[in-house]
């Protein structure tokens, strides 16, 4: 943690975005503590909240694009190279996934550690039609960004008990993440689904 403080203390907002892009390529290193830390920085005066938005935006974005190319390019030979170092026994469970939600996949993949850095090459070597994945990866990272900034904003806010507490409830960012959007979720179908109907008269 002192380490990558100094590092986003010293080369600022580059530091953040090599960070965040080699995360989304399938680096394994600490992108969500990165902009956490970010966060915590803006919090405290030393960045800025818009900037560091861009730059994290940007850099999930885009790695995961090239993480994409890269798997329609090379293929399961690509992906299996990618396991092999990065990611040991994740990519069967990685594949079922994706076959079996698409484009959400790779939305919810974004909150999924061991599963975020797979999500890109996945979608391009399945054929995941790439407008279907840019929409899903563009709005992925507009949700998982501002949390992880927001995280650090909050422990420098002086939350963090409170920040700890939740992830003990829900055990870790992607249960915490999966348990927002399943809400989100619920009650869109009660107000826009189920509401409406109840409401509308019966028939004569």
């Amino acid at each position: 943690m002192p380490d990558l403080t100094g590092l986003i203390e010293t080369w600022g907002y580059v530091g953040v975005a090599v960070v965040v892009l080699l995360g989304n390529l399938g680096v394994p290193v600490p992108e969500e503590t990165v902009l956490a830390i970010g966060g915590y920085l803006v919090r405290v005066g030393r960045l800025r909240w818009l900037p560091l938005f861009a730059v994290g935006f940007v850099s999930a974005v885009l790695g995961d694009n090239i993480g994409y190319w890269l798997g329609r390019r090379y293929g399961r030979k690509w992906l299996e190279w990618l396991a092999r170092r990065l990611a040991p026994g994740r990519l069967a469970y990685a594949e079922r996934f994706m076959a079996r939600y698409g484009a959400l996949a790779v939305f919810v993949a974004r909150f999924i550690t061991g599963l975020r850095m797979l999500a890109g090459p996945l979608a391009g070597a399945s054929g995941l039609a790439f407008p279907r994945f840019f929409i899903a990866n563009v709005c992925g990272a507009a949700l998982f960004v501002p949390y992880a900034i927001g995280l650090g904003w909050a422990i420098g806010y002086g939350l963090g008990p409170n920040v700890e507490r939740l992830h003990r409830l829900f055990g870790g960012v992607e249960r915490f993440m999966l348990a927002l959007v399943a809400l989100l979720v619920a009650w869109f179908l009660v107000r826009h689904v189920l509401w409406p109907h109840r409401r509308r008269p019966p028939s004569a």
